[in-house]
């Protein structure tokens, strides 16, 4: 079995900060008891929201909390971490995903529409937040776990204006092949993004399917979770191919064309 330091990390950084029990219990709105459980390991399944409470308050993953001794890492180490250059990390810096389940007891797709968005960035790990949002069942989905998301824009055309996105969660972006479509939830009053992602160096570089809009990075610090795209649905009936026929006519008479405009030159 793997040896776990929650424990022991809570409490080296609530004393590297100078910190009592009693201020720290006071910031975290804990009670001091509940907090000498949780530092004396008598706490063995810390619920999660505690979890993202020390993970928020000393911005350290819980990857690291959990599984790093910290008091064996240098000062400087210990800083790239709160930074955000969390060498353990495998992706967010809070590892806790929410779900809801069915009847059967299988996972439900829920469905994140545009009046939740704002929400969603403050109760994406709540439950009872979750709880709230419309949900469904949906053959044939592959294994994980999967939500459905609006998109607004231009910018992922062919995928129109409007679409819902079903994207499944990704709990190790470093996996994730460059260019992978994926729905990214950021931090703050930023919005919900439906771009390609490739992970690098700490950052994300976001890019258009649309040449029009120029890509952007941003650092994983800002970024809450990533869905990878599954598929899509839309009201838009799409636009008719054309005959390949005609196609391949006028690709000829193109042709014939060039080499007209060749013997007369």
């Amino acid at each position: 079995m793997a040896t776990l330091f929650f424990h022991s990390n809570i409490r080296f950084l609530r004393e590297r900060r100078k910190f009592s029990q009693e201020e720290i219990s006071e910031k975290l709105d804990l009670s001091r008891n509940k907090l000498q459980a949780l530092e004396s390991g008598k706490t063995k399944n810390p619920s999660a929201a505690d979890l993202v409470k020390f993970s928020e308050y000393f911005k350290i993953s819980m990857d690291s909390l959990f599984k790093v001794d910290l008091t064996k890492l240098s000062e400087l180490k210990i800083r790239e971490l709160e930074a955000g250059n969390d060498v353990y990390m495998t992706g967010t810096k809070i590892r806790v995903l929410a779900i809801t389940v069915n009847n059967d007891n299988k996972e439900n797709v829920e469905y994140v529409p545009v009046k939740a968005k704002a929400g969603y960035r403050s109760g994406y790990s709540d439950p009872d937040f979750l709880a709230m949002l419309p949900k469904f069942s949906m053959p044939n989905l592959p294994a994980g776990t999967h939500r459905m998301f609006p998109i607004t824009g231009d910018s992922m055309l062919p995928v129109p204006d409007g679409s819902d996105v079903i994207a499944c969660y990704v709990d190790d972006w470093k996996q994730l092949k460059p260019g992978t479509p994926c729905i990214v939830i950021l931090k703050g009053e930023q919005d919900f993004v439906f771009k390609l992602v490739t992970v690098s160096d700490n950052q994300l570089f976001l890019k258009s399917l649309n040449s029009v809009y120029e890509p952007f990075t941003v650092p994983v610090t800002e970024v809450l979770e990533i869905w990878q795209f599954h598929c899509y649905q839309t009201k838009e009936f799409p636009e008719p191919l054309p005959d390949l026929k005609v196609l391949a006519k006028a690709v000829r008479d193109l042709q014939e064309e060039f080499r007209d405009m060749k013997g007369k030159g």
